[in-house]
């Protein structure tokens, strides 16, 4: 009998229709590497696995070994460790490109977006299960509470949408929110001529306090009285969750 750890945020699907949906949503075809975050005990990697080329699925707790090796997936390579602590550079090395599917641990989903986004050279896509309130900011449109770092930063990198909407009944043990299934498809085209860590500490700096003005926020990065010559009153009085993506690219350009 296996012993759920709350420190590894392990809630586990098993609904064969539920798994079958994810794998089909981040169209995984015969020839794709697929990256899963979180093997849990293995449905979801045995759905990957009958499409896939190869599966590389890690698992924190190597409590859950015997487990997943006793499913003898011939495509995949189970590795028991933390994903947070793999270097995606030497990961890449051996591959061309890949998806990732994943049940993400909830106490720990923004982190392993933020280092998948901001690390990696050959990342397609990633199909993810997040909270729904995740999903929301995931998504959210400029204006409102939702929209913030992870928005923008989202959008910098490619097109995220919500798939579908997951009821916390499907889950085992439950846990006490709805979750969801967001696609996020890169493009690296996108923004290519914009440094990416320097957009990314600007985008930071922006949102470093909600109720202040652009200005104020800024001013963190930059001294006022060049942030004043260079932006006018209009764009620094402003918050920057009223900002699309395209007008914090404009703004970035005219400071950088």
């Amino acid at each position: 009998m296996f012993n759920f750890k709350k420190k590894f945020g392990q809630n586990f699907l098993s609904d064969k229709n539920l798994l079958k949906a994810i794998v089909s949503d981040a169209e995984i075809t015969a020839n794709d590497v697929v990256l899963e975050i979180g093997a849990g005990a293995g449905a979801l990697t045995k759905e990957i696995s009958l499409v896939a080329k190869k599966v590389i699925a890690y698992e924190i707790d190597t409590d859950l070994k015997d487990i997943l090796e006793s499913l003898d997936l011939k495509n995949v390579e189970f590795v028991f460790s933390d994903f947070m602590n793999v270097n995606l550079k030497d990961f890449e090395k051996e591959i061309d490109s890949f998806k990732v599917v994943a049940n993400l641990p909830y106490y720990i989903t923004t982190p392993i977006i933020f280092k998948l986004l901001e690390e990696s050279e050959k990342l397609e896509s990633l199909t993810i299960m997040v909270q729904k309130e995740v999903a929301e900011r995931i998504v959210a449109k400029e204006g409102g509470k939702d929209y913030g770092i992870l928005t923008l930063m989202i959008n910098f990198f490619g097109e995220a949408k919500i798939d579908r909407i997951v009821k916390r009944q499907m889950f085992n043990p439950m846990p006490n929110v709805d979750s969801a299934v967001v696609t996020i498809k890169i493009d690296r085209k996108k923004y290519k001529e914009i440094d990416k860590e320097k957009f990314s500490k600007f985008i930071r700096a922006s949102f470093s306090m909600r109720r202040k003005t652009l200005l104020n926020n800024l001013s963190s990065i930059l001294p006022k009285t060049e942030l004043k010559e260079k932006l006018t009153e209009n764009i620094l009085s402003r918050r920057a969750e009223t900002f699309s993506i395209d007008e914090f690219i404009g703004i970035y350009k005219m400071l950088f």
